[in-house]
């Protein structure tokens, strides 16, 4: 009989039976075997909460008011037998202290079917851990009889089985289908929910990803159990404000939200959660990390239904626009976002290329001494080389020198060519002080700027003397874990001297000279371009002043007219740099300037002597 039954039943649940269906067969089994019972199956759920499973011949209204009840030492028969984890028989459910707190259940068995006892036993699975519970009602005062005690445990193996198979049926939909960090529904979820959402086409839909920023920060300087921690924060920010059933976890990093009916909700939304994740409170006896989120959103009207694969790339576009441009922010895909996006990819393929066909050159700026006209100092400015021969200044590919991914490949090269430049002058004898050399976030992104320095130009036997590392303000600006302090630091520990550049451009700059000394301050072109009205010059002035309370070299840049450079000469200027001292050459024609400009010290040198 038993394993005639177990084939039906594992045969119903193969053809798509649901375990509701093949639980209550297993009871009109059991039912028919002892004359005058009757049988019910409840589950206990992974929170110890009674669920009814199976029971074809006990009434609803006791099945829905069982749902839900925890199981205990004093729950009934099955709340107590799943506790327990042994059988429990209650001769008189009426009188028996097990049930007198659930009376209205025994008044419901009473009034529909005249029941006076219950002997439940335990589901156990394989590893001990309780599944439900088999339930015999009786409607005479009696506990089981062995017969009744050798056809249950029959049916507890066979309900083991069922409900244990099922569960694991259940763990693997849920590791497919749900997150198993923060419960909510993964990536292959959510492409599932929004393929479903589009092919019923009843009315707008928006996605909005949501970023945690430097989440990677955050693993490595507190560990991943911190990040797992902020991870769940934000996605039940996210779901509190969208809804959980709406929000999926589909990646590391990120959260997408799906929002149906409601396209004009989507900026709000995300405006909700961006506040809310800035003025979240820490939890008790815990610090509060910083963090923010950066949002990306896309919108599709029923008129125009896409794709999944368009609509997402929609999406992850708008999203990687906000990171570049508006980090901690919300940008909205438009088709002038495409526009803009597919220009940088672009850009992008052609700093690829020349990096591989070894294209990218350095390029020198003199910066020059007012009072003699001396070169002291290049700038490396990169260039392209094109395939027909013409030079594409940085301007043209700016996007590549900050992306976080290329940027770096592009300073090394350029470190590279600079250090054999040095050497080659120095082994020349020419006349000057340093070279400097941009470096960007996506250099102190990799952590190491400092060795790949001091490899390359140990390599080239370059004293790092010869070096000046110019890094711009929004550098300073982006700076949330200490990293770029820490590694200027190191820096400067090694010998290489550090400019600011771009200087008063950006937000708080006098706050980053408090924070990060450096040891040249470059005045940006802005500045100088105004020194003819009374605002730009006193600006000029202030800041010369400053630099030497700080005891700092100060640059005028961008100086393009004899008027600029009288009027800098006049308030004090020591150092310039700009067209009218000399425009970015390459190394040939520098040599030429520094040679040129050695020979003119050397007369001078002699005219004196």
């Amino acid at each position: 009989m038993r394993r005639q039954l177990q084939q039906e039943i594992l045969d119903m649940l193969a053809r798509g039976s649901s375990l509701e269906d093949a639980c209550d067969r297993i009871c009109e089994h059991a039912e028919r075997l002892a004359a005058g019972v009757l049988c019910s199956i409840v589950t206990v759920d992974r929170d110890g909460l009674l669920h009814p499973l199976a029971g074809p011949t006990i009434a609803k209204t006791y099945s829905n008011a069982l749902d839900g009840i925890p199981i205990g030492p004093d729950v009934g028969s099955c709340g107590t037998a799943a506790h327990f984890r042994r059988p429990i028989a209650v001769t008189d459910i009426f009188a028996d202290p097990l049930w007198i707190p659930y009376r209205s259940l025994a008044d419901i068995l009473a009034k529909e079917h005249g029941v006076k006892a219950c002997w439940s036993s335990p589901i156990l699975r394989s590893d001990g851990r309780v599944l439900g519970a088999f339930g015999f009602y009786y409607k005479d005062n009696r506990g089981p009889t062995p017969e009744e005690r050798m056809i249950v445990a029959e049916y507890l193996d066979l309900c083991s089985l069922v409900l244990e198979r099922e569960e694991v049926k259940a763990d693997n939909q849920r590791l497919a289908f749900f997150d198993n960090l923060t419960g909510f529904g993964n990536r292959a979820n959510f492409l599932k929910t929004l393929e479903a959402a589009i092919d019923g086409g009843a009315g707008p839909l928006s996605v909005l990803l949501i970023d945690i920023d430097h989440l990677g920060r955050v693993n490595d300087a507190f560990g991943h159990a911190t990040g797992d921690r902020l991870i769940l924060e934000v996605g039940q920010t996210v779901a509190r404000i969208a809804a959980p059933v709406a929000t999926f976890r589909v990646d590391a990093d990120e959260f997408a939200v799906l929002i149906e009916n409601r396209s004009t909700e989507l900026s709000a939304v995300s405006a909700e959660i961006l506040r809310a994740i800035e003025n979240r409170t820490p939890r008790r006896n815990e610090h509060l990390l910083p963090v923010s989120v950066t949002c990306g959103g896309a919108i599709s009207e029923p008129s125009q239904p896409p794709d999944v694969p368009t609509f997402l790339q929609h999406a992850n576009l708008a999203l990687h626009h906000a990171k570049r441009t508006a980090r901690g922010g919300f940008v909205l895909y438009s088709d002038d976002l495409a526009g803009a996006i597919a220009n940088r990819f672009r850009v992008l393929q052609t700093v690829t290329s020349a990096l591989a066909e070894d294209r990218i050159e350095a390029h020198y700026q003199p910066i020059v001494s007012l009072a003699t006209q001396e070169i002291v100092g290049l700038e490396a400015l990169c260039r392209i080389r094109l395939d027909g021969g013409q030079i594409l200044s940085a301007g043209a590919f700016a996007e590549a020198l900050q992306d976080l991914s290329m940027g770096h490949l592009l300073t090394d090269r350029m470190l590279e060519q600079v250090a054999r430049d040095i050497r080659y002058w120095l082994d020349l004898g020419m006349s000057f002080q340093y070279v400097s050399v941009n470096v960007s976030m996506a250099d102190f992104n990799q952590g190491n700027l400092c060795e790949r320095i001091k490899s390359v130009f140990a390599h080239h036997r370059t004293p790092l003397k010869h070096v000046v590392l110019e890094v711009t303000e929004t550098v300073y600006m982006d700076e949330k874990d200490g990293k770029v302090a820490q590694a200027i630091e190191e820096l400067r520990r090694e010998g290489l001297l550090v400019a600011l550049d771009d200087f008063g451009t950006g937000y708080a700059s006098l706050t980053h000279l408090l924070n990060f000394p450096v040891d040249i301050i470059k005045i940006d072109k802005t500045f100088i371009d105004r020194m003819s009205d009374g605002p730009g010059a006193v600006i000029v002035k202030a800041l010369l002043d400053m630099s030497i309370g700080l005891g700092t070299r100060i640059v005028a840049e961008g100086v393009e007219t004899e008027d600029q450079a009288d009027r800098l000469r006049r308030l004090g200027c020591p150092y310039v740099q700009g067209y009218l001292f000399g425009r970015p050459v390459d190394r040939d024609r520098t040599t030429e300037a520094l040679r040129a400009d050695t020979f003119a010290l050397a007369s001078k040198a002699g005219q004196k002597a």
